[in-house]
C-alpha cells in the first residue's frame, strides 16, 4: 500500500488523529505533490466512500460542472436541467456558500420544501427518472474529503492546489462522470484573484480529471461585476427560473450555453462547442429545461402549485414577506456604467445575513439586490441602478458601500464576454 493510500485510509478509519492529518497536509501545503501523486490522492479520496454507478449505455453521458463561486453565480441551477433536456445525465452534488460566495444548495433551499438531503440511491433514481438532480454531499460520498476539509478550514491549509484539486474532484468523480467542466472565476470577487493563480489551478484540475478518466475542461471567467442582475438566494432562484423560460440576462445565458456546449461536445453528442451551446439555448427557449427543473424540484419536496403562477413562486421564495423592504439607489450623474464592484455588493449581502461568515450560520434567503442596469448601460441622472432587498433600515455603512460600488464614464463602455479562456 502506498503512503498516500495509507494516509487516506487512516483519515477515514480514525487511525490518524487530527494533528496527524494536519501534519501530512501541511507537508503537501508547503511542498506540493506531483501530477501523478495528485491523481493518486484524488483516486484514494473518491474511493473512500460510495461511487455512483450507471448503466453501460450511459457510459459517455454522465456529466457535471463545478464553479469556484462568485457573486450572482446561479449557473448550476439552470445548467443541470438544460443538460438533461439535451440527453445528458447530471447527478450534481453541490455545496453551500461561505463568506461572499453563494452556494447552490442555499439557493435551492429558498424554494419552500426543497430537500437537499439525497442518498446515493435516491440520486440514482432521480437521474434515471428525470435526467438530473441537485443535492448535497452525504457521509457516503468521499468521506475522506469531509474530514480533510474540516481540518484544512481551521488550520489555514485551504490554499493548496493539490488539496483543492483533490477536494473538488473526489466529490465530482464519485458521481461516476464521463465529463466535467470546471468554471474557475477570476477577479476581485473570486477565490482566484489573478489569471496566473487561476491557470495553475486549471492545469491541476485538467491533468487530474483526465488522469481519473474524466474528460475535463476548464473555463476561466471574469468575476469583477455581479453575474446577471440578481444576487441573494431567493432572488437568484427567481432569475434562474426566468432564464429557464428563455428570458435571462445575456451574460448568464452565455455562461450556461458555453459550459453546456463544452459538455455536449466532450461526450460526443455534438460535433462542436458552438453546436452544443445552440442546443442548450434551444432547451431554454422551448421550455424543455424548465419542465425538468420543475420536475426535479417537485421530486425533491417542492409543492407543484409553486410553479403554477408568478404569485405562488414569489410567495414560495419568501419574496412577498411584509418584513422585506426595498430601497432604490439612483445614479448621481448621467453616464455609462463602467464598473460595478461585485465584492462590495457581495459584502453587503453577506452582512445583511444573505451568506455565512462561518460554517453553521443561518441564512436569510430573502435579502439581496437586483441590478436595474449592467456594465455598458447608459444612465440618465437620478435613474435607479440597483434595488436592495433588506430587513429594517439599511445602515449608513451599507449605503456608502453600495453608492461607491458603481463607476460611471463619460464615454461609451462595451460589455465584454465573461469568458476569458477555455482550457
Amino acid at each position: 500500500m502506498t503512503e498516500i493510500q495509507n494516509f487516506v485510509d487512516g483519515v477515514v478509519d480514525g487511525r490518524l488523529s487530527d494533528s496527524d492529518v494536519e501534519v501530512w497536509m501541511r507537508n503537501v501545503f508547503d511542498n506540493g505533490l506531483s501530477e501523478s501523486e495528485t491523481v493518486e490522492l484524488t483516486h484514494a479520496m473518491l474511493h473512500s466512500g460510495t461511487v455512483l454507478e450507471w448503466p453501460e449505455e450511459w457510459k459517455n453521458l454522465v456529466v457535471d460542472k463545478h464553479s469556484t463561486g462568485g457573486i450572482g453565480d446561479k449557473v448550476s441551477l439552470i445548467l443541470a436541467p438544460a443538460l438533461a433536456a439535451c440527453g445528458l445525465k447530471c447527478p450534481m452534488i453541490a455545496g453551500r456558500g461561505l463568506a461572499h460566495t453563494g452556494g447552490t444548495l442555499d439557493k435551492l433551499e429558498s424554494l419552500q420544501g426543497y430537500d437537499v438531503s439525497v442518498t446515493p440511491e435516491q440520486a440514482s433514481k432521480m437521474v434515471h427518472m428525470i435526467g438530473c438532480m441537485i443535492g448535497g454531499q452525504t457521509g457516503e460520498i468521499a468521506p475522506a474529503d469531509k474530514r480533510m476539509y474540516a481540518i484544512r478550514d481551521v488550520t489555514g491549509l485551504i490554499a493548496s492546489t493539490p488539496l483543492i484539486t483533490g477536494s473538488i474532484l473526489s466529490k465530482k468523480a464519485a458521481e461516476g462522470l464521463a465529463a466535467l467542466v470546471m468554471d474557475i472565476k477570476v477577479g476581485r470577487a473570486a477565490f482566484m484573484q489573478t489569471l496566473d493563480e487561476a491557470r495553475v489551478l486549471a492545469k491541476s484540475i485538467v491533468s487530474t480529471g483526465n488522469g481519473l478518466g474524466i474528460s475535463t475542461r476548464v473555463t476561466l471567467t471574469e468575476m469583477d461585476s455581479p453575474i446577471g442582475f440578481a444576487t441573494g438566494n431567493a432572488l437568484e432562484v427567481l432569475e434562474s427560473v426566468e432564464t429557464l423560460r428563455g428570458s435571462g440576462p445575456a451574460d448568464l445565458e452565455e455562461l450556461v450555453c458555453i459550459q453546456g456546449g463544452i459538455l455536449l461536445h466532450s461526450t460526443g453528442v455534438c460535433e462542436s462547442i458552438d453546436e452544443g451551446a445552440f442546443r442548450i439555448h434551444d432547451s431554454l427557449v422551448d421550455g424543455s429545461a424548465m419542465a425538468l427543473f420543475e420536475q426535479m424540484c417537485i421530486t425533491q419536496g417542492v409543492d407543484q402549485a409553486m410553479f403554477s403562477s408568478e404569485h405562488n413562486l414569489l410567495k414560495g421564495l419568501g419574496l412577498l414577506d411584509s418584513e422585506l423592504n426595498t430601497t432604490e439607489f439612483p445614479v448621481p450623474q448621467p453616464g455609462w456604467i463602467a464598473d460595478i464592484d461585485a465584492m462590495a455588493l457581495g459584502t453587503v449581502v453577506l452582512e445583511m445575513g444573505g451568506g455565512r461568515k462561518k460554517l453553521g450560520d443561518s441564512i436569510d434567503h430573502g435579502v439581496g439586490f437586483v441590478l436595474d442596469a449592467h456594465v455598458g448601460s447608459l444612465m440618465v441622472v437620478d435613474e435607479p441602478w440597483i434595488t436592495v432587498y433588506h430587513r429594517g433600515e439599511l445602515s449608513a455603512g451599507h449605503k456608502k458601500l453600495i453608492q461607491e460600488s458603481i463607476t460611471l464614464s463619460n464615454e461609451p463602455v462595451d460589455a465584454s464576454s465573461r469568458i476569458i479562456d477555455i482550457l
